[in-house]
């Protein structure tokens, strides 16, 4: 029987690659999965602050305030502003977010994960 020094570090050589993108890929998808439930908790947040009747500054200071864990990236949408709203109509307030993805081969191939969360609430 021959020597078999060389195969634990073959086969380790052929599986590592595929565990570290499977690593990468877990992490990006709990950071996507991060910014959805981000997203979803200040759309809530926001359109509650509409419905009973505050400012679209105030909105947007709850709007950046719940969000701070995703950074600056987040645009927002308010309609109607607050100038237009008036009692039993609906409030809409849309959230989007670019994630960018850093698993290394799926990361250049899709580049980005745009998420989009939209919130319609009733004005009180």
């Amino acid at each position: 029987m021959k020597s078999q020094k060389g195969q634990s570090l073959v086969e380790t050589a052929l599986i590592l690659p595929i565990l570290i993108m499977l690593l990468f890929g877990i992490v990006d998808f709990g950071r996507i999965f991060h910014a959805y439930l981000t997203l979803d908790h200040a759309g809530r947040e926001a359109a509650r602050s509409a419905a009973i009747g505050k400012e679209d500054g105030e909105i947007e200071n709850k709007i950046a305030s719940s969000t701070t864990s995703l950074g600056s990236g987040v645009n927002s949408n308010i309609f109607p502003s607050k100038a237009i709203r008036k009692s039993g109509d609906d409030v809409t307030i849309t959230l989007t977010y670019t994630v960018n993805l850093i698993t290394p081969i799926l990361g250049q191939t899709v580049k980005n994960i745009d998420l989009e969360n939209k919130t319609v609430m009733r004005v009180e």
